[in-house]
């Protein structure tokens, strides 16, 4: 390939990303429907569920309280600092898996502009047009990413904005990046997957089914709306399985690690309670980033591993399947097969 070939060919590689985008952003239900999901689940944890959290937070003192013999433990539950730190840890926990459902959400109903294109035979123009089929596959990749991570950043900044109105605001720039770079890596991770499920999906009704039980299921497999020392230990292996456990770790690790700190310090230097390493390590048991895999604790740089390699299967998978990402089953392909019966 020549350089003037090169050229042209990623020039054309961009203008399809820049339509697909385009496409995309003109449907106006389309958008909602994307937006509609992490939203949902945002509004129903402050209107339900963060006080459910926050009871657990103290059936955990009085279980502790009663281990040790301790008074004060229970105590903490009227201690107006600390459950203030308790409630910041919670929402960095809540806040963080809402992120990493909506790295999959987004990313599965952005596909449904490609399964449209199946469906309606807009591929077919493009196949029969002298672009390239790998051009075509890889703009599509790009483009379900950069409407992922951006609609995904978004909502990072409006969990950003919830805490500061909460006056829970204690992210570090260091934490930020860490944000960034891990909700990167999990749009990606999210694409692979949810473009590889679409690659055999041509119409749209059996998208919008795929869609309304993905995002009903994901979010209790990949562990972000109960903790996983909750279920059952064939369960908990069973969602190390699940492409997302590893990002909603990851991302809980970016958010919790400065909160978490600092309850940490709160309760063993300042307060000085007997039994501060047992109140932490059962709250870190509820509402931490840490995760076991057949009974081995796996830190943070082996979730990252395990994200790794994630990709790595994912990428391998969608190259087998990549034909079915734009093959036709309508439109101009199906008028044309109707006039060679004639």
């Amino acid at each position: 390939m020549t350089e003037n070939t090169a050229v042209k060919q990623c020039g054309l590689f961009f203008q399809l990303v820049k339509r697909h985008i385009l496409v995309f952003f003109r449907n106006k239900l389309r958008i909602f429907f994307t937006l509609m999901v992490p939203f949902i689940i945002f509004v129903i944890y402050i209107l339900f569920l963060r006080d459910l959290e926050l009871s657990s937070v103290s059936s955990v003192l009085a279980d502790l309280a009663e281990k040790h013999n301790n008074p004060e433990i229970k105590a903490l539950s009227a201690n107006a600092e600390f459950m203030k730190k308790v409630e910041t840890l919670i929402d960095s926990w809540m806040l963080s898996g809402i992120i990493a459902i909506s790295t999959m959400t987004v990313s599965l109903q952005t596909n449904t502009m490609i399964v449209a294109d199946k469906e309606t035979g807009v591929n077919k123009d493009f196949t029969s047009s002298p672009i390239n089929r790998s051009l075509l596959i890889g703009s599509y990749f790009l483009f379900n990413f950069i409407v992922t991570l951006s609609v995904c950043f978004m909502f990072l900044l409006a969990c950003f904005i919830y805490l500061a109105c909460m006056g829970e605001f204690c992210i570090t720039f260091t934490d930020f990046l860490a944000m960034v770079g891990i909700l990167a890596f999990s749009s990606c991770v999210s694409v692979l997957l949810t473009i590889f499920i679409c690659s055999f999906v041509s119409r749209d009704a059996t998208m919008a089914s795929i869609n309304t039980i993905f995002s009903t299921a994901i979010g209790f497999l990949i562990g972000a709306y109960m903790p996983m020392a909750m279920l059952p230990e064939f369960a908990r292996n069973f969602c190390m399985f699940v492409p997302g456990t590893f990002s909603c770790s990851l991302l809980r690790y970016s958010f919790m690690a400065t909160p978490l700190a600092d309850l940490t310090a709160y309760t063993n230097d300042v307060l000085q309670i007997a039994g501060g390493s047992e109140i932490m390590s059962g709250l870190s048991a509820n509402f931490g980033y840490k995760m076991e895999f057949f009974g081995i604790s796996l830190e943070p740089w082996a979730q990252a591993l395990g994200q790794l390699i994630f990709t790595v299967v994912l990428i391998a998978a969608n190259v087998l399947a990549g034909k079915n990402i734009v093959k036709t089953v309508g439109g101009a392909g199906k008028k044309l097969k109707t006039k060679k019966n004639k």
